[in-house]
């Protein structure tokens, strides 16, 4: 009988989850492909809606669909696409000609920049606000922050987007609302243009933030009040350990696993772009990238987007769940 190799558990967790997201890509792919090519509407009608004259346009219209390949069957169309794939090929836009791929990575690091910022300051800020809230619970601390929490939560991030705009852009004018930096940035020392960045990040990094700040503090108070009530905080307890060593050393750690889970669902989302506060503020990342490329009927810009946040998505579920062994030795991957 032939000898198995002995494969260590890690190893095979992860190609497990390796080939169950391969699975689940593929799945992916095809519904947004069918998605896609439901919406009304295509890239060689936009293009010769402008054109004058019914025949000509009529002509340039079969031109356009033959030359980008829509006058061909559907799964011949995602079957061209996804032989560009397996060769990391996204393919070239149908608006400008650009390579799909060029265009992500300008659009990445101001996308990523500000999903990075958003959620370091809501896990600085949110933390101490959801320990010191559950070890003061029902406090007048942990009342006020909760009902100032939830009304925060409740405000969706473009009305706060728009109140900004409205109040520190256009009557204070302490921050510009418009692109990611002004017009003469080349020009500015480099203090100067970390400053002029700054003012710019200032208002959808807020935004980002203030959400996410509100829901991760209430998550942070109830997973740890959980803990709380579980026989070994008792027993901490009844050694004699302080307060703060109960909380910081014992509860909060093992209160970290749902934690971990959440961010590693919401840097994907966060990364992925914004598309309302993207436009909003006219923001040059994917977000925005997405919105335009909507409203021009992209199809290949769509397709690599759409693919690229659900790579996200599962990179970040599996790292997620593979820092559960970091916080929790009881973790088993077998």
């Amino acid at each position: 009988m032939r000898m198995i190799p002995n494969i260590p558990p890690m190893a095979r967790y992860l190609m497990r989850r390796f080939m169950t997201g391969l699975v689940t890509l593929f799945g992916i792919t095809i519904i947004t492909f069918v998605i896609i090519k439901l919406a009304p509407g295509d890239p060689a009608q936009a293009r010769t809606v402008g054109l004058q004259g019914k025949r000509v346009s009529e002509r340039v219209y079969q031109q356009l669909r033959e030359y980008y390949g829509l006058d061909q069957p559907v799964y011949v169309q995602y079957y061209n696409w996804m032989d560009r794939l397996c060769h990391l090929d996204f393919g070239t836009s149908f608006y400008d000609g650009r390579a799909v791929a060029s265009k992500i990575r300008d659009a990445l690091w101001p996308t990523m920049s500000v999903a990075i910022l958003s959620i370091l300051l809501a896990f600085i800020i949110s933390t101490p606000i959801g320990i010191y809230s559950a070890a003061r619970q029902n406090g007048p601390f942990d009342r006020s922050v909760s009902t100032t929490l939830y009304m925060v939560y409740s405000i969706p991030s473009y009305v706060i987007g728009m109140l900004l705009i409205l109040y520190l852009g256009v009557k204070l004018e302490l921050f510009p609302f418009r692109g990611m930096h002004s017009d003469n940035y080349a020009q500015l020392s480099t203090l100067g243009k970390c400053i002029d960045l700054g003012r710019h990040y200032f208002m959808i990094t807020v935004c980002e933030t203030v959400g996410s700040l509100a829901y991760y503090s209430r998550f942070v108070r109830q997973n740890l009040l959980e803990v709380i009530r579980q026989d070994y905080i008792r027993t901490a307890r009844a050694k004699g350990l302080s307060e703060t060593q109960v909380i910081l050393k014992h509860a909060f750690v093992n209160s970290l696993i749902p934690f971990i889970t959440l961010l590693g669902l919401t840097f994907p989302a966060l990364l992925s772009g914004s598309v309302i506060l993207e436009t909003m503020f006219n923001w040059p990342g994917l977000g925005r990238l997405f919105f335009e490329s909507v409203l021009q009927r992209d199809y290949p810009t769509l397709m690599a987007l759409n693919f690229i946040t659900a790579v996200m998505v599962l990179a970040g579920t599996l790292l997620a769940d593979l820092a559960y062994g970091l916080v929790d030795p009881r973790v088993s991957y077998d």
